[in-house]
């Protein structure tokens, strides 16, 4: 795998921390989750520690600190997940850590990021897509703005984007044999993502049209999603005009004289008719194989099993019934591997004692910090 022998140490955070530190292991790295040295770490809505382990520490105490630059001198990456200075207060901030580690590679991310006005204050998801501008282009006609979940910042500005700098700062590393520090704000990866919809706003007949208006948003009838017989969904996204003309032969309006960009709330109207009257798998009977851009809407229960994603082996662990997505993109020689499969992820301080005799603690220093409160090993029953 391509980051193998790279060594992560992932404070314990929510989503996108979590997301970051599961590519890097995905692909290679092995990961260690800080979590708090306390069976009762909140970690159990961590549902992205495939293939992790865990050592339970109190870094709020100085010796806890101590064990953590300790682990972070024969460490390649540490993500941090928290507001800009906590790290900084318990003496663990970049100038500390790089100082006895110069090839360390110091990842922060937060919402606002390191620096700014809002930088201190708390958010989530939402408050992140709003301060991008995205979210404002995000929801049907006359209806207020729709998050996208928590997907667009938390994920993809966020846990992604904070993935692509460790990897670049690695690669560069190389050739420095510096390491540096991180800044990864979510409003400002978001609103990257975003690049697009922000450099395609001069386009014409794109753009200019109030939200849900718009040819990408809901506004154009043959970009949208349409109810089956069966209660399910149709996607619809013949944009070019090829496309759109295999659309209505499909649907048998190949001589209804539609016009694809005139006709929008007669062409509304022809097409829920129409969808309704045969059932998801019937229509994809019909256009599966086809130039006419229509698929089946899946659920996350039905992904998996499509012949399209069982073929690209797109999903992990499909016997089960919690499968979840295979490791993109796909590398020829070094694939990423979807790890965890039986264990999906550690317990916090699960691997306590066995991650701190890797890195040269001795067994007598190692039940003193059990002993002392810093250290947590999840299920100790006996002296080491």
């Amino acid at each position: 795998m391509p980051l193998k022998g790279i060594k992560v140490l992932e404070l314990a955070g929510l989503a996108p921390v979590p997301f970051c530190g599961m590519i890097l292991s995905d692909f290679g790295a092995s990961v260690i989750r800080v979590d708090k040295a306390s069976g009762n770490t909140g970690m159990a809505i961590d549902f992205l520690a495939n293939g992790k382990r865990s050592i339970g520490l109190n870094i709020k105490q100085k010796e806890g600190a101590d064990v953590l630059k300790r682990l972070s001198d024969q460490s390649d990456v540490l993500i941090d997940p928290y507001r800009p200075g906590v790290l900084e207060k318990l003496g663990l901030g970049p100038e500390i850590l790089m100082k006895s580690n110069s090839r360390l590679i110091y990842a922060r991310l937060t919402g606002f990021g390191q620096s700014g006005p809002y930088s201190s204050m708390a958010g989530h998801d939402i408050n992140y897509v709003a301060i991008s501008g995205l979210l404002s282009l995000f929801g049907r006609h006359e209806q207020k703005p729709t998050p996208p979940i928590n997907l667009a910042a938390d994920f993809g500005g966020g846990g992604l984007i904070c993935a692509l700098g460790i990897v670049m700062a690695l690669f560069e590393r190389s050739q420095s044999n510096m390491g540096q520090v991180i800044d990864t704000s979510m409003v400002e990866g978001a609103a990257y993502l975003g690049s697009w919809l922000y450099r395609s706003q001069v386009m014409e007949g794109l753009w200019g049209e109030p939200r849900g208006k718009n040819l990408l948003d809901s506004g154009a009838y043959f970009y949208d999603t349409y109810e089956t017989k069966d209660a399910k969904f149709m996607a619809v996204g013949a944009i070019e005009p090829q496309f759109f003309q295999t659309l209505l032969e499909k649907l048998g309006l190949e001589d209804s004289n539609l016009h694809q960009f005139e006709d929008r709330e007669e062409g509304r109207a022809k097409l829920t008719d129409i969808f309704r009257q045969k059932t998801q798998n019937e229509w994809c009977a019909i256009f599966d194989g086809t130039d006419a851009c229509v698929t089946p809407v899946l659920s996350l229960n039905s992904a998996p099993a499509h012949p399209h994603n069982v073929a690209r082996n797109s999903f992990t662990n499909c016997e089960s019934d919690h499968p979840f997505p295979s490791p993109a993109p796909k590398l020829s020689r070094t694939p990423g591997f979807a790890r965890g499969v039986e264990k999906p992820g550690p317990d916090a301080g699960e691997n306590s004692v066995d991650i701190l005799l890797e890195h040269g603690f001795n067994s007598k220093e190692i039940q003193g910090f059990i002993d002392r409160g810093t250290v947590y090993q999840n299920g100790l029953s006996s002296k080491l």
